[in-house]
């Protein structure tokens, strides 16, 4: 495991980026698996001018690895999110976006495999020490990609991402599971800011455990965390 302890949200996020484009970068396919919400959002403001209108870089392919589908629309939550923040404004070829999604999920597996797998899987981590959409208590360590049952609490939670209306939550999600992530030849994760401190060191210096989804990344041979000084504040003395 690499650790990478960067100054602020924007040298973090210029960190990312930079590393992302090293993997873009290569003569052959690259396929990269990335992430929406809060915490990439300067990562991808930084990236799409370097990525926009380089047809140099037209071998790089891009997977979501899980799904909220929104009930009555087309696109799920995170497809969504990666158009608005990424593909749309980088003009990514819809050739090289290969969407996971509630009627395809249960070939995702065997899709990767044929194009090569993953090299690179990008992803944050949720305060309970989620990561994709292995929550505690819905996937085991050696689940592939799954359908994941949302119970009402969840579907509450969830209510925001599409716009507020739980009409539109369904009861189910798909994700990549941890065996299927742990397929994936390097595996970065970013985490900002003082919230995420406490679940960074549980997560990463502790046991390996199912309580702690992410803590099975531990095991990963190419696991890289890129985090700001307030995530990393509670692993500074362990280093």
């Amino acid at each position: 495991m690499k650790i990478i302890i960067e100054k602020d949200y924007e040298a973090m996020s210029r960190t990312a980026a930079n590393l992302l484009l090293g993997k873009m970068y290569n003569n052959h396919r690259v396929n990269l698996a990335i992430t929406a919400g809060a915490t990439p959002v300067g990562m991808y403001q930084m990236l799409v001018p370097e990525v926009k209108g380089r047809n140099y870089l037209e071998n790089v392919h891009f997977y979501n690895f899980d799904e909220i589908p929104i009930v009555g629309e087309k696109q799920g939550v995170t497809t969504r999110n990666l158009t608005t923040l990424f593909f749309e404004p980088a003009q990514i070829a819809e050739k090289n976006i290969h969407e996971l999604n509630e009627t395809n999920w249960e070939s995702q597996d065997q899709r990767l495999q044929a194009a090569g797998g993953l090299d690179l899987i990008l992803m944050g981590i949720g305060s309970d020490g989620h990561f994709c959409g292995n929550l505690p208590g819905t996937t085991k360590f050696g689940d592939l990609t799954s359908k994941v049952a949302i119970g009402p609490k969840l579907k509450e939670g969830l209510a925001h991402e599409v716009g507020g209306d739980s009409s539109k939550v369904p009861d189910f999600y798909v994700t990549m599971g941890p065996k299927s992530v742990m397929q994936t030849r390097q595996l970065v994760m970013i985490a900002n800011g003082q919230k995420k401190a406490a679940i960074i060191k549980e997560a990463f210096f502790g046991p390996v455990t199912e309580t702690i989804p992410s803590s099975v990344l531990q095991l990963h041979p190419d696991l890289t965390l890129i985090l700001d000084e307030e995530a990393a504040a509670e692993i500074k003395d362990l280093l």
